[in-house]
């Protein structure tokens, strides 16, 4: 007979001080979901990606999504966009967004779940990182450009310092100086807590990539969307991450149902927050978050 919610027939750990406590996996049904799922060989990382990541902040990786899936996903995301314009000039007063990705579309899932994606951002932050935010973005012609900035500042912490996060960004039309290409300032993952001087922005440089390409960036990286002087939008699909300890930006919780959770992967059921950052970290009524989708 079961005494507790967490009875099982092993004997508990002894943790005898702080470090052991800290580095416990306390999890029993799932014990293992955090080292299994979470863990993932770097596969296809190269000595040239780790490089640009470190001197450059980002990198872009060609022919990650297929030309006709491309036009296939742009097909599917047109009827979702819900406003014809973002809300202030940083959201994009001539940019549409679709927020809460996920529950709106599995289409997109493949891609936030992409493994070489993951292995970049294990690479630099560490294993199991979270789903921070994912969405599509649409650039419509007469946008001007996006105020500078690197996406883990919500974070308050003094730089320099490691990144606490790291995107992807899916282009799903080719990106053009003319059209709104993500403008990146290299090197500026390194720097302190200073904004960028004249010169520093001068120095910013377009993201330039085919269909299908996959821009890759440290959350500390000071970049921006472009302007669009060109006469057609430009989509991507982006997805941002962060270490596993840091509150992500959605509340994939509120806006995921369980339903919904269930028809994703154990791999992306990790990035929504069913997982456990040692020791217990996520926990749900003192279990494994796992234990809500059980049928």
């Amino acid at each position: 007979m079961k005494s507790g919610p967490g009875s099982q027939t092993d004997p508990p750990p002894r943790l005898e001080d702080i470090h052991a406590y800290q580095q416990a996996n306390l999890g029993r049904r799932y014990r293992e979901a955090f080292q299994t799922e979470a863990g993932m060989e770097p596969t296809g990382i190269t000595a040239d990606m780790q490089a640009a990541l470190s001197e450059d902040g980002y990198l872009i990786i060609e022919n990650v999504i297929p030309v006709e899936t491309c036009e296939s996903l742009k097909a599917t995301m047109m009827p979702l966009f819900r406003h014809a314009s973002g809300r202030n000039n940083f959201e994009g007063l001539h940019t549409q967004r679709i927020y809460s990705l996920i529950e709106k579309t599995p289409r997109c899932n493949p891609w936030i779940e992409h493994p070489l994606a993951l292995a970049l951002t294990e690479h630099v932050l560490e294993p199991a990182p979270l789903l921070s935010q994912a969405q599509i973005i649409n650039i419509l012609p007469g946008e001007s450009a996006q105020p500078l900035h690197y996406d883990d500042g919500f974070y308050r912490w003094p730089r320099p310092r490691p990144p606490l996060g790291a995107a992807t960004i899916f282009a799903l039309d080719a990106f053009s100086e003319e059209n709104g290409a993500t403008m990146v300032i290299p090197g500026s993952h390194r720097w302190d807590g200073r904004l960028p001087g004249d010169a520093e922005k001068s120095a910013a440089i377009p993201a330039v990539m085919p269909q299908g390409s996959m821009l890759f960036f440290v959350g500390t990286l000071w970049h921006a969307g472009g302007a669009n002087r060109s006469g057609h939008a430009r989509m991507c699909l982006t997805a941002q991450y962060c270490v596993p300890w840091c509150r992500p930006q959605e509340n994939f919780f509120l806006s995921v149902r369980r339903e919904t959770a269930k028809q994703c992967s154990g791999r992306m059921r990790q990035l929504l927050g069913y997982s456990i950052h040692k020791p217990f970290m996520g926990m749900v009524d003192g279990m494994h978050p796992l234990r809500l989708l059980d049928d």
